[in-house]
């Protein structure tokens, strides 16, 4: 019979709130990091000033995508008033 280990999760709930914390695994910090360096790229490949649209476009999809592997990788959230001791 196999040995059912509980989920390894790459970004924990919050404490307070909706959403996720920061990521908690290698693979967490590396799909972070990578939206953000993604994120900073936006204002060179779609300069604001002459591409706003664009602009938009490209940060509203980098936002999707890490909301998306936050909602398969990370531990389902609901409202949260915090851990009850």
């Amino acid at each position: 019979m196999a040995d059912k280990s509980p989920p390894q999760y790459w970004f924990p709930a919050k404490t307070y709130g909706w959403g996720w914390g920061l990521p908690i695994t290698w693979q967490g910090w590396l799909v972070f990091l990578a939206a953000l360096a993604l994120f900073a790229c936006g204002a060179f490949l779609f300069p604001p000033e002459t591409m706003l649209v664009g602009y938009i476009v490209y940060e509203a999809a980098i936002v999707a995508a890490l909301i998306f592997i936050c909602q398969r990788k990370g531990e389902p959230t609901s409202w949260r008033w915090g851990k009850k001791k």
